[in-house]
């Protein structure tokens, strides 16, 4: 698999890459490996580029960056908790499969969970600029989208069944994504207390 060509095709031609993807013989090694582990470290690298080396300006206290040390801490806990939400996020959606008589299939769960991350992994490279950031939560509503065409076709949900399945998913996947929020900004939080202050 090309990352590169995959990523473009996802993005561009979802509907014709899902049906691809569906057939491709890969393990949930290889996804995260080839794919998954590459793409989801340019958000934390981009973020720590922006805060701790960039940095930006606040009023009436002039420019900040981030501590190093614990812009680093931040980096590689919010790399791994990234990681570690997407398998969660995929046994979940695999788990509650047959409740929408769909088939269960972690592989295939894995697949649209990754998958559909890319556009917000790509966009992310804004992070550089502290106030671009916020342009990359714009691609997580196309991340949506790409999961509401992946998953129910790698889950094989019946017509009626996707959209039901889809947010429970989504719901399931918010209070996920705010659990690892919390733990990466708590990890922030106490690396900032153990190190050197903010630099103005």
């Amino acid at each position: 698999m090309n990352l590169v060509e995959r990523a473009k095709s996802i993005m561009f031609k979802p509907k014709e890459t899902w049906e691809i993807i569906k057939g491709e013989q890969v393990t949930i090694q290889e996804l995260f490996t080839s794919y998954a582990a590459i793409l989801a470290a340019i958000p934390p690298i981009a973020s720590f580029i922006g805060l701790a080396i960039i940095g930006y300006n606040v009023p009436f206290f002039g420019h900040w960056r981030q501590p190093i040390v614990s812009g680093i801490i931040h980096l590689i806990l919010s790399y791994v908790l990234s990681l570690v939400g997407l398998f969660v996020v995929a046994f979940v959606a695999d788990a509650l499969a047959p409740s929408f008589d769909s088939k269960k299939n972690l592989t295939g769960a894995m697949k649209a969970v990754v998958f559909s991350n890319t556009p917000y992994w790509i966009i992310s490279i804004l992070n550089i600029i502290p106030g671009l950031a916020f342009i990359s939560w714009i691609a997580v509503i196309y991340n949506l989208y790409l999961l509401y065409l992946g998953l129910p076709l790698m889950m094989e949900t019946p017509p009626e069944k996707r959209m039901v399945y889809f947010v429970v998913v989504i719901v399931a996947t918010i209070v996920i994504m705010f659990v690892v929020s919390f733990l990466a900004g708590l990890a922030l939080t106490t690396a900032s207390m153990v190190t050197p202050g903010a630099r103005f």
